[in-house]
């Protein structure tokens, strides 16, 4: 049942934050900040913000950590939304009330009760799609997504394996509302729950191999997140559980798909060059005017 359970909710929520990302990708177009080219620094740069985030979470007193992280959550969706709810007052007023429903279900249910989970993976997975689209839309290319979700493989495993990063920090916000988390828990026994981190990887690999290779880059996206970021991440903690009588405290979600992530990229590369943003909007331009009988269609 437990099994079973949790490879259900984690698929559908990997599902879930993809297809968001791709849709808004599809139909909204967030203002491109002017920072060029994504290349090998802005990976770097990265990188040391991730490093540097959970060192600043730690740091914090108990108290404030849920703060700042409900004010980095309405940040977020201000900021990605703002395409979509122009009027600032309506835009803030419906991020108020996401906000103040997450803290109302942990008030009123505590955090191990559904409707908090289901609140909190909401507004979760609305930053997520927000972060994806700023990202991929900005400039950030499958290959810039690509060597990121490797070398972040890297620092997972380190930072649970090695230096127990990730349990410290996901024990800091036990019993806070606002968890850098989705999923869904039933009670103190059942439950499955997958990081923001995670979250944010899968859309932004999905969303860039869309943009980047179209429906076939989409089909490979959508393969290895539910394979490699919700099966095997799941099915290998049971199975060490059952073959060791212990099952692991934690199993990096990356260590399974920043690798397989990168093989779908290079197996896309085959296909040609990735499509950039100025050309897909040369081509809705170009299609638009074809449709009007402006532009002549080509054979």
């Amino acid at each position: 049942m437990t099994v079973f359970f949790q490879l259900a909710v984690s698929c559908a929520l990997v599902l879930a934050v993809c297809a968001g990302a791709v849709g808004y990708f599809r139909t909204v177009r967030t203002t491109r900040p002017p920072i060029g080219v994504f290349n090998g620094a802005d990976i770097f740069l990265m990188m040391g913000f991730v490093l540097a985030l959970p060192y600043l979470y730690l740091a914090l007193p108990g108290a404030v950590l849920p703060v700042v992280l409900a004010v980095a959550f309405a940040g977020g969706l201000s900021v990605g939304y703002q395409p979509v709810i122009g009027d600032g007052r309506l835009r803030w007023a419906l991020i108020a009330v996401l906000i103040a429903a997450v803290l109302g279900a942990h008030l009123a249910f505590g955090d191990t009760a559904a409707p908090y989970w289901i609140a909190n993976s909401c507004v979760v997975g609305l930053v997520v799609v927000s972060a994806t689209n700023i990202n991929v839309q900005g400039g950030m290319r499958l290959k810039n997504v690509a060597w990121f979700l490797l070398a972040l493989t890297v620092y997972d495993a380190f930072f649970a394996w090695v230096v127990p990063l990730t349990e410290e920090l996901s024990d800091a916000v036990q019993g806070y509302p606002f968890a850098p988390a989705a999923g869904l828990r039933l009670g103190e026994d059942l439950g499955a729950v997958l990081g923001m981190g995670d979250l944010l990887a899968y859309a932004l690999f999905t969303t860039a191999a869309y943009k980047a290779y179209g429906k076939a880059g989409l089909r490979t996206g959508i393969v290895l997140v539910v394979l490699f970021g919700a099966v095997a991440p799941m099915a290998t903690l049971h199975i060490v559980g059952a073959v060791t009588g212990h099952a692991p405290a934690l199993i990096p979600a990356q260590v399974f798909f920043g690798p397989a992530a990168f093989a779908g990229h290079l197996l896309l590369r085959r296909r040609g060059p990735e499509r950039r943003m100025a050309e897909l909007a040369f081509r809705r331009v170009a299609t638009a005017g074809t449709q009007a009988g402006n532009v002549p269609a080509q054979a």
